[in-house]
């Protein structure tokens, strides 16, 4: 017989602490227990049963051996918790407006695209280095790159260098000129020259690839929105926002199917990009 799940509910405010918001947009479940445990006195049973987990799973989840990475997951812990829709939308989640009107919004059988969640780039490394290191195209929508492939230990500098079937590289970065890097400059506390000079240092290493694949750089000038890699039919995809970096933005993996609107979506948006942009090399 399956246990009902019992909602716990929060006092007003909690969920718009600094705490709690800093868990929420990290993606640190075992934070938001411990938080929801302070709040209001729960104890690991009564979250387990709050949120449709074992007891034994929660604790690993609040000591860190454990992390949350399906969207059906967080999607019951937001049911479980009744977060509000300011909460569930840190999480990635559709307002809960949105998921009354028209169904399970989240459910991974539903759009089997999203097939992950890293609660940072970081955390997708191993993976997104694994299927650059194989691919025949490769497409980065960045702003500067510096991490992703600007220098000699950026994630995937390695993965270019390689003596397999010849790589066709897209790299979309920031024009330097443009009004949106001075604008997201001053979104993440940085100089418009700094981060400009990031941009130029990024474009000058990818001219030195030139022998190991076929390297194309555009330059676009709308403000970034989404950080994308794109390595043949996979899809790392993580967003810029004013509060935080790409690489700090949580990271979904998507994989082309048949039918599935988010890769072709995605893939159009970095092929009209390209159309639009001036390319530099």
């Amino acid at each position: 017989m399956t246990t009902p799940l019992v909602s716990i509910h929060l006092p007003d405010g909690a969920w718009e602490s600094t705490d709690v918001r800093q868990a929420l947009r990290a993606r640190d479940m075992g934070s938001v227990f411990r938080r929801v445990q302070q709040y209001s006195g729960a104890s690991q049973a009564r979250i387990a049963t709050a949120v449709g987990m074992t007891q034994a799973r929660v604790n690993e989840i609040i000591n860190g051996r454990r992390e949350v990475v399906r969207l059906d997951v967080y999607e019951r812990i937001a049911d479980g918790l009744m977060m509000p829709d300011s909460a569930r939308q840190l999480l990635g989640l559709a307002a809960g407006r949105e998921k009354q009107k028209s169904g399970a919004v989240f459910d991974l059988a539903a759009f089997p695209e999203v097939v992950r969640v890293y609660s940072t780039q970081a955390a997708a490394q191993a993976e997104i280095q694994q299927h650059a290191g194989a691919a025949s195209e490769l497409d980065i929508l960045a702003v500067r790159g510096l991490g992703l492939i600007g220098l000699n230990d950026s994630m995937l500098r390695s993965c270019l260098n390689r003596a397999q079937e010849r790589l066709r590289l897209r790299v979309l970065l920031l024009q330097s000129s443009s009004p949106a890097l001075s604008r997201r400059a001053a979104e993440i506390g940085e100089s418009s020259e700094s981060l400009a000079s990031g941009v130029e240092l990024t474009e000058a290493r990818l001219r030195e690839l030139s022998h190991t694949c076929d390297v194309e750089i555009y330059r676009y000038d709308m403000l970034p929105t989404w950080r994308v890699i794109r390595a043949d039919g996979t899809m790392f995809v993580g967003a810029f926002d004013s509060g935080w970096e790409g690489h700090e933005s949580a990271t979904y993996k998507i994989v082309e199917t048949s039918h599935g609107p988010l890769f072709r979506g995605f893939k159009r948006m970095i092929d009209a990009m390209i159309d639009g942009a001036n390319r530099t090399v």
